[in-house]
């Protein structure tokens, strides 16, 4: 049920999907749909903590990864790239907070914030450790959550990129920037 949900969220936008049509999508009727969610905010809500959750979980396991902080940094990049390509991570971008009930609102923007600090703690363990270069962790990880954000919102399945080769290629563009090198070095 959510699969079919947040594929129409993601396709016809939140607003423009009733629960009739996931209902009629899923060859049930909208009774069936209340028997397991109260309404739209519930299941927008599912959807979203699905993809949230996806991306928090990565930061815990990375964080228990060994490495430095610019290893353990491009590990969360790639997987939270890839995770901006399926329809849960897609549906987190694409969501504003304005169509969640106030609370989810609430507990969307604090599920945010957690995977907020997750990388930021990252970056900061790398700035530490001098795998990366010294700055404001906080503009540094809103630059990066925002690019690999960004993703969900260009992101085509029917493209000629696979959803890992995308996440090499941003973290790659994320990492070493759009500058030319000395060969040398």
């Amino acid at each position: 049920m959510l699969r079919t949900a947040v594929s129409l969220f993601n396709e016809k936008g939140v607003h423009a999907t009733s629960l009739e049509d996931v209902a009629k999508a899923l060859n049930v009727t909208k009774p069936t749909i209340y028997h397991y969610f109260a309404n739209k905010d519930e299941i927008l809500f599912e959807c979203v903590r699905r993809g949230v959750e996806g991306i928090r979980d990565i930061g815990v396991d990375v964080e228990q990864q060994g490495g430095n902080g610019l290893e353990r940094l491009k590990a969360y990049m790639r997987n939270y790239a890839v995770v901006m390509t399926n329809d849960f991570g897609i549906c987190v971008t694409r969501t504003a907070d304005h169509e969640l009930s106030p609370e989810s609102r609430a507990r969307f923007r604090e599920m945010k914030r957690e995977t907020d600090t997750l990388i930021r703690r990252v970056v900061e363990q790398g700035m530490r450790d001098g795998s990366i270069a010294p700055g404001d962790p906080r503009l540094v990880t809103f630059t990066l959550a925002g690019a690999l954000n960004w993703i969900a919102r260009w992101y085509d399945p029917r493209g000629p990129m696979t959803p890992e080769e995308i996440a090499d290629g941003c973290v790659a563009t994320l990492v070493h920037g759009l500058a030319t090198r000395d060969k040398e070095k």
